[in-house]
């Protein structure tokens, strides 16, 4: 005979998992069949269970895609009508163990103000397992001014020194984990301006400047 709804129930429904129970009198063959569960479809949904009495046979079996009935696990070759109300219980659970890696780059401070014509010494601690990191300067608009210095770390610690760029304002110095860009420190901006160093030379008790001006008192 064609499939009857009514011979159709769910037994336990949560998660997105089913449980059915279909009994019929036709064999398990004709149950099994393509086709025969095309009425519910949008319902029997692959991975479900289906409870299934047969008049040959009573299974446990697979809800698979279509719908399509697995294998599964025959319980007994030849049962009557399932008249016991039935309940699975399911219980899941796993565990898993973690430990924090710190690692972290402290920039030292540096002067505010640089001199054109000299030098920008930068140094950091380094904690955690950074083997190496990148040095780079980064003008106002963000861009880097070559060259891009890779330092090793040698105990807890890195240094690198770069050589004034054109006068101007809003640079800074960026320093960054070779292997993990992502952590990494931007220094406040500093400027670079011209040296207002003056020459003095004394002459006859007064102060002449580079030029060999006398300083106004």
């Amino acid at each position: 005979m064609p499939f009857s709804s009514a011979n159709l129930a769910a037994l336990i429904q949560g998660n997105n998992f089913t449980l059915w129970q279909y009994r019929t009198p036709d064999s398990r063959a004709a149950v099994t069949a393509a086709g025969y569960f095309a009425a519910v479809a949008g319902s029997l949904k692959p991975g479900d269970l289906m409870v299934l009495q047969t008049a040959d046979s009573m299974a446990l079996l697979p809800i698979r895609s279509g719908p399509v009935l697995g294998t599964g696990l025959t319980l007994d070759g030849a049962v009557g009508p399932i008249n016991t109300v039935r309940s699975v219980a399911q219980r899941f659970g796993f565990g898993q163990a973690a430990a924090a890696v710190v690692r972290t780059i402290i920039l030292a401070p540096f002067a505010a103000g640089i001199v054109a014509g000299t030098t920008i010494p930068v140094s950091a601690t380094v904690i955690g397992p950074i083997s190496q990191v990148v040095f780079s300067l980064r003008d106002g608009s963000g861009a880097i001014v070559p060259p891009v210095q890779v330092v090793p770390v040698v105990s807890g610690g890195a240094s690198a020194s770069f050589s004034t760029p054109a006068i101007g304002s809003g640079y800074r110095i960026r320093i960054e984990d070779a292997a993990d860009p992502a952590l990494g420190v931007l220094s406040r901006s500093f400027n670079v301006g011209p040296d207002l160093k003056l020459i003095l030379v004394e002459s006859d008790g007064r102060l002449l400047n580079e030029a060999g001006n006398v300083l106004k008192q």
